[in-house]
């Protein structure tokens, strides 16, 4: 199989991984440089850089060759946009498509080109579940449920102002808590992570008021922001 992937994150980097593994055919268009250079030191894979929303780009890959596109972007908009051309300008047979925040899911059908949505809040409940326990995550969720709870994603890229000191040595500002942290293929809970790393995914839960300046004392590059329902 031939797959083209729009993105290459935290998420987009696992799906190449595993299909470079299975033995597929991959290619990834990334648009930052630097992301896109640890993209293509992985190996076993096509790495451009590149806008996936720019057909001029997109032309360069032959996509009537490609059997599934991905679009695994941190942004929903930049996702549909890459959906709707990979089906209706490029008439790829199937396009799967991260969906970041919840209530951008109901755009994410057929008539915007995709075949499969997958939504990241839910596998990022998942790890969760997994890094710190699920108790734990309903607690606080429970505990400020009255000023609004956001689950927030950033990637730390070398320049974040969190690089080389551990959760523990960071001060969160009140309400927010810094609970996963996804390192290459591992996830460890925020406590266990030690110093963090350039590419490291840290997975937060913060409230509304608190999420401005968490994610100035973390920097990096700014992925979904999701706030719970229920």
């Amino acid at each position: 199989m031939r797959v083209l992937i729009a993105g290459a994150g935290v998420w987009g980097s696992y799906i190449a991984d595993h299909l470079v593994g299975a033995g597929h055919e991959v290619m990834v268009v990334e648009q930052d440089a630097a992301t896109a250079r640890r993209a293509r030191a992985s190996g076993g894979r096509v790495v451009v850089a590149g806008d996936a929303c720019e057909p001029s780009v997109l032309d360069q890959l032959g996509l009537d060759t490609v059997d599934t596109v991905v679009a695994a972007t941190g942004d929903d908009e930049d996702n549909l946009v890459v959906s709707l051309l990979a089906r209706r300008w490029y008439a790829v047979p199937r396009v799967v498509a991260r969906v970041n925040n919840p209530k951008n899911t109901w755009l994410f059908t057929d008539d915007w080109g995709v075949d499969t949505a997958v939504s990241a809040p839910a596998i990022m409940t998942w790890l969760l579940e997994r890094a710190v326990g699920v108790q734990d995550v309903v607690a606080l969720l429970r505990a400020e449920r009255g000023r609004g709870v956001a689950l927030v994603e950033l990637t730390l890229d070398e320049e974040a102002g969190a690089v080389g000191r551990s959760p523990s040595e960071l001060e969160l500002p009140t309400g927010a808590t810094i609970v996963a942290v996804v390192r290459a293929d591992q996830v460890v809970a925020g406590a266990d992570a030690g110093p963090l790393e350039a590419a490291d995914e840290v997975l937060a839960l913060t409230t509304l008021e608190a999420e401005p300046a968490l994610r100035r004392l973390l920097g990096g590059q700014p992925g979904g922001s999701h706030t719970p329902v229920g």
